[in-house]
């Protein structure tokens, strides 16, 4: 139940409120002096004060009550306070509010406006003193995250990043394969930096292999290596990124873009530690913590045969959900400035317009249009024009598109794979890798 100080000389005025209040279940306390209602505050937790603005008899000037409000306002600076006034006082009473007083109320009182304004201020003040906790707690845990962890100089601000954040660092220790989830440019690769900064393996090699950025017959012998004559312009034998992440971390970036054949080796690994470089019948042993990250939809690719279920159970003992740029708004000014070069500054428009906009090229987005402004800035502080947004940017997909998208994308480009490609947020050899995988021809 919420409580109302009413701090006033006048027994029948405190009586009336409190009667008032206890018909609309609010509790009041009673004081009939400034200090014992000073009193009560330090000892009493209230929601807010009703005071009165003299309190010794034949006295009008309202000093009393200026006097008393400026104390509350000292000691409890968040506190509402209505002010109890007769006419003669109503420029103290103003200037009160102008000072930080919530409201002030004419005597006799309108009990219907009284409460409905006892009532939006106690519910405003609830809401504030929740919200005061709630960044207290979030300030808290992002000071106990920077003294523990090294972030890796990571700047972020907004709670949906530091959930991620806090399970990274929570699980950086433990031996198990972490899968990184989210849309392209959303910073997968430096949250596996910072597990890998973070875990038993901290002074080992970390090793990153993009699976989508490889041919599909060159992605394996990039993984575990090759022995000369292996393929064609094999001439000398390579060591793999395996063997090159021995006693530390491989980041394997767009896993879902690893062939069946290298998931089954890639599973093997996991579970063995072992495995052979292509055309070597000779097994070689290591110790690898394995990240891997994708924007693709795991589980409709298990459904449509492309990516094994056993390898992403494997890989999936520790999912990390990173959300696009839009969904954390409290880490776009942060980023923002934190890419500005020294000097330069964005106007307060230009920071409403990068909240406004959508992101769909999330933190790598936001990284090039900075950079861009900041060169064709005149002077020291970048507008909104400098900033180059499209005023509807268009939607990106954040899932892995389907063969029917693929085609239905292709249809409507006239065949042109590089204009399908556009259309589907890929580059044109990303395209042509989906396509082969997925067993659509490409047009003559």
């Amino acid at each position: 139940m919420p409580t109302v100080l009413i701090i006033d000389d006048n027994a029948a005025v405190a009586i009336a409120l409190d009667v008032l209040f206890s018909l609309h279940d609010i509790a009041a306390l009673r004081a009939s002096s400034p200090e014992e209602g000073l009193a009560l505050l330090g000892s009493e937790a209230v929601d807010l004060v009703i005071q009165d603005m003299n309190f010794t008899a034949d006295t009008t000037s309202g000093e009393e009550g200026v006097a008393l409000f400026r104390e509350i306002r000292k000691r409890h600076p968040d506190l509402p306070v209505i002010l109890l006034t007769a006419w003669t006082h109503l420029d103290a009473a103003v200037d009160l509010v102008k000072a930080g007083a919530a409201d002030y109320l004419s005597k006799p009182w309108n009990d219907e406006r009284l409460l409905a304004t006892v009532t939006n201020l106690i519910e405003l003040g609830q809401a504030n003193r929740a919200l005061s906790t709630r960044l207290q707690r979030e300030r808290r845990a992002r000071r106990e995250l920077e003294q523990n962890f090294d972030l890796r100089g990571l700047v972020w601000q907004d709670p949906a990043t530091e959930r991620v954040l806090s399970l990274a660092c929570q699980v950086a220790r433990a031996d198990v394969p972490v899968l990184i989830s989210g849309p392209n440019g959303t910073g997968k690769e430096r949250i596996a930096e910072i597990i890998q900064a973070n875990s038993q393996v901290a002074d080992g090699p970390f090793v990153v292999l993009n699976c989508g950025a490889l041919p599909s017959e060159l992605i394996e012998a990039e993984l575990f290596g090759a022995d000369a004559g292996a393929y064609t312009g094999a001439s000398k034998a390579r060591e793999g990124k395996f063997e090159a992440a021995d006693g530390g971390t491989l980041f394997l970036d767009e896993i879902g873009n690893l062939p069946l054949a290298g998931q089954m080796k890639l599973l093997r690994v996991l579970e063995t530690g072992r495995f052979e470089r292509l055309g070597s019948n000779r097994e070689r042993q290591v110790k690898v913590r394995v990240i891997s990250a994708t924007n693709a939809d795991l589980g409709a690719m298990i459904r449509a045969g492309t990516f094994r279920e056993d390898l992403y159970y494997r890989l999936n003992v520790i999912e990390l959900r990173l959300p696009p740029l839009a969904a954390r708004p409290g880490d776009i000014l942060p980023l923002a400035i934190g890419f500005l070069p020294r000097g330069k500054r964005l106007h307060p428009s230009a920071e409403a317009a990068l909240l406004a906009h959508a992101w769909p090229g999330n933190v790598r987005e936001l990284k090039n249009v900075m950079a861009r402004a900041s060169l064709l800035a005149h002077g020291e502080t970048i507008m909104v024009a400098d900033l180059g947004l499209p005023a509807a940017p268009a939607a990106v997909s954040e899932t892995e598109p389907d063969r029917d998208a693929i085609a239905q994308a292709l249809a409507r480009a006239g065949g042109v794979v590089a204009q399908a490609a556009a259309e589907l947020g890929l580059s044109r050899q990303a395209l042509y890798r989906r396509m082969e995988r997925l067993g659509i021809a490409r047009s003559a």
